[in-house]
């Protein structure tokens, strides 16, 4: 397979998965914006493995050792994945912890289905969400990738905090309850209300709780945003104002996450980007 059809490829992976990150980054230089595919590929390999795959025990053992093939210079295989990776890594200077730790984030989704603390979730957050801002820094900002560590940590854990408040329900059916249960008691709000898809008072609470702190930790990423070169700069705060966003449309939807999916239309995109872009 040439290289052009693996990054083809990897862009329909990302532009049938995440039309939020495909919009964000669809005006950075074609060279980056391949890159961003390939990597969006990479973790999105390891997240439909955990939560599709018929065998994903199996099957994230044998992603991680394809891993390991590819850290030692060869091609685990001749599939797009592999082929756009080994052609963005050829190009840009990555750090291969981040891949690691992604596929550690996805294990824990094999072994642990409830959390205690707020801090057990920022932790998971930072495997399955930072983990994928501080790859994408060599393509981003690979000047000042060193400076901008924390900054990518703090919107993985906004973006991971709004995916898990934006899916609550669905990760309930997968059996999995990623608000912790401090929240839970501290607000009065039992497993079985979230069982019966209770949105009353206590739930309102503790979800807005969760929000605030996300919301905190996007403006916290976006301290640094004159780091990214100029070409950088537009595509990670549309990401940040996208998806924060999705907050917003929850509580549109009477903070419904049990019946509906909360996202943020095309026209509220264009919106957002007239307003950061001024």
């Amino acid at each position: 397979m040439h290289v052009n059809e693996a990054y083809q490829s990897c862009k329909k992976i990302i532009d049938y998965h995440s039309k939020t990150f495909a919009k964000a980054f669809q005006h950075l230089p074609l060279k980056k914006r391949r890159a961003v595919w390939a990597v969006y590929a990479f973790c999105r390999t390891a997240d439909d493995i955990v939560d599709e795959g018929l065998t994903p025990e199996k099957d994230i053992q044998e992603f991680k050792r394809q891993l390991d093939l590819f850290s030692a210079g060869q091609l685990p295989e001749p599939s797009p994945l592999w082929i756009a990776l080994k052609d963005t890594f050829q190009r840009f200077d990555f750090d291969l912890a981040p891949f690691y730790e992604m596929i550690a984030g996805q294990e824990m989704d094999l072994k642990r289905k409830r959390y205690t603390s707020l801090d057990d979730v920022l932790d998971y957050s930072y495997h399955v969400a930072s983990t994928v801002g501080l790859m994408l820094l060599p393509i981003l900002a690979p000047r000042n990738k060193d400076k901008l560590t924390e900054s990518a940590i703090y919107l993985g854990y906004a973006m991971q905090l709004t995916n898990i408040l934006r899916d609550i329900g669905e990760d309930l059916g997968r059996g999995r309850v990623y608000i912790p249960e401090e929240l839970m008691v501290k607000h009065g709000y039992t497993l079985s209300m979230l069982e019966e898809n209770d949105i009353n008072l206590p739930f309102k609470a503790l979800w807005e709780e969760m929000a605030c702190l996300a919301e905190n930790y996007y403006e916290l990423s976006l301290e640094s945003i004159h780091l990214y070169p100029a070409a950088s700069r537009m595509p990670v705060k549309a990401a940040a104002h996208f998806y924060r966003e999705i907050l917003n449309s929850v509580r549109s939807n009477g903070y419904d996450v049990f019946g509906q999916r909360a996202f943020v239309t095309s026209e509220e995109k264009k919106q957002i980007l007239s307003t950061i872009a001024e």
